[in-house]
């Protein structure tokens, strides 16, 4: 999915412009990058954590020549998913269907047991 995907599936569902829901999208996105960037971690429950991490200096080779090159260390940002992420995820990949498409097509879990 890209972004324009996202963007519309907000306009549907929020029932505003595609140019209003851009905005929505556009700003949700910048604060994540600006508190992962400044905080280094930004937990959302049940979706996942993106966390930054330091990633160590190391000597790199050019497989064609052989070749070693140093590479500096650099911060880069990983994302875990969360427990209802990962459940969700795994009953789509790999449950099977009774008409063979392999499409899952019952619900993966109980709306009406969900806190908001």
């Amino acid at each position: 999915m890209i972004k324009a995907e996202i963007v519309k599936k907000v306009a549907d569902q929020l029932k505003m412009k595609d140019k209003e829901a851009l905005v929505v999208v556009d700003c949700v996105i910048d604060a994540m990058k600006k508190i992962v960037a400044d905080e280094g971690r930004l937990e959302i429950r049940d979706f996942g954590v993106f966390q930054t991490k330091q990633r160590k200096a190391r000597v790199g080779r050019n497989p064609k020549d052989k070749k070693e090159y140093p590479i500096p260390s650099r911060r880069v940002v990983t994302f875990k998913m969360g427990r209802e992420l990962k459940l969700n995820g795994e009953g789509k990949k790999h449950a099977a269907s009774s008409d063979g498409d392999g499409i899952d097509k019952s619900p993966s879990f109980d709306q009406s047991e969900r806190a908001l």
